[in-house]
């Protein structure tokens, strides 16, 4: 695969290193990258490997762009809000390289459509943020023996490695055999994210997606990189492959892309008219006529409280509730709610284990609240 001259001129910094050079370019040209998610991750990570002269780039990515998605996923702007991600990422990623071949899979990852989508491509980079779709791509990308660089965040922290049983290393399963019990990690919705980590993390995922392309230096295969960025502190776990691990190991059970819904203990959506959950509809109505003897508490955290709140609602955040829970009266009914409604329902859960008889979960929590209801309280 031949760089022309415009190709030379603008690869001229890579070309000019020993380790790169003209072959070593045209690896890259070479090369195809599926990156599953344009979110937090895939920006940085299509952005430079675009800017790098990635041959082709492929996006997997269902959703719309968000406002709250521009404090990080720098691949889109306010123009983009509304609109599929894939084709916001596509149109970002051809202007900063039109060289590069965007191939946009506007779809949902999935066991049906999984093994289709990476067949194609050399190497596969994880850009989600969900346990179902990380064991899924990891599955995938063992049974077809492709490369899986991966990266996560939350907060202030991120990690990342490349997963490659057939490079000799681990697998994300040998990591985490187990997904951790659902709503015990929140999401970057309900806990949050330092808008440059996914930044510092997905350029750490591409440098290793270009060490890849070109055959040389050391990968993070069998080695998990962590980063505190509070601390501005990076530290290595060394992995071992699993013997035992049901897909990489001596003996796998697993030789087929499984429900990895049920898997990680998702629930699939209740029917409508779930007596464990109100409307935020419901939830005015009882704000409004005292009479109902419904009580209405907010679980969120007070630093959320402070950006936004329904008036009349009492906090009680969900961190104290183990300890403050005797503070509310068993036998009131009450609507507890919180951001998008994932800790209010655990909320319920737990009141209802103390013996707790009228404890409802508002759907959709203030965010539903702020839609529906009342306009002025912002989306956060």
């Amino acid at each position: 695969m031949e760089l022309n001259n415009d190709e030379i001129r603008r690869y001229s910094r890579h070309l000019i290193l020993p380790e790169v050079g003209l072959s070593g370019q045209k690896r890259i040209k070479a090369a195809s990258v599926l990156c599953i998610g344009a979110g937090g991750l895939g920006s940085p990570i299509a952005m430079y490997l675009a800017a790098a002269g990635v041959g082709k780039i492929g996006i997997v990515d269902f959703d719309v762009v968000d406002y709250s998605n521009l404090q990080r996923q720098i691949l889109h702007t306010d123009a983009d809000v509304g609109r599929p991600k894939a084709q916001s990422a596509k149109e970002s990623i051809q202007g900063i390289n039109p060289h590069c071949e965007v191939v946009i899979h506007n779809t949902r990852i999935s066991s049906e459509n999984a093994l289709d989508l990476i067949r194609p491509y050399d190497i596969v980079v994880d850009g989600t943020d969900n346990f179902p779709t990380r064991y899924l791509t990891n599955d995938a990308c063992v049974l077809l023996k492709k490369p899986n660089v991966y990266g996560s965040i939350f907060r202030f922290e991120g990690q990342a490695s490349v997963f490659a049983p057939h490079l000799g290393g681990p697998c994300y399963r040998c990591l985490y055999p187990e997904p951790p019990p659902p709503g015990m990690v929140p999401s970057c919705a309900e806990g949050g994210v330092l808008g440059v980590l996914p930044g510092i993390v997905g350029c750490i995922q591409t440098t290793e997606i270009l060490k890849l392309a070109l055959g040389k230096g050391s990968l993070l295969v069998g080695r998990l990189l962590l980063f505190n960025a509070l601390d501005m502190k990076f530290r290595e776990l060394k992995l071992r492959k699993d013997p035992q691990c049901p897909i990489c190991g001596e003996h796998p059970t697993i030789k087929e892309l499984i429900d990895y819904e049920t898997f990680c203990g998702i629930e699939p959506p209740k029917p409508q008219g779930n007596p464990d959950e109100v409307t935020v509809q419901e939830m005015k109505r009882a704000l409004d006529d005292p009479s109902l003897g419904i009580k209405v508490v907010d679980v969120r955290e007070e630093f959320e409280y402070e950006i936004a709140r329904v008036d009349g609602v009492p906090l009680l955040p969900m961190s104290q509730l183990v300890r403050r829970f005797t503070e509310l009266d068993p036998n009131t009914h009450y609507y507890m709610f919180c951001k998008v409604g994932a800790r209010s329902r655990d909320a319920v859960g737990f009141l209802r284990e103390q013996g707790f008889k009228y404890v409802n979960n508002v759907k959709g929590g203030i965010d539903a609240w702020s839609a529906e209801i009342d306009p002025t309280i912002p989306r956060y």
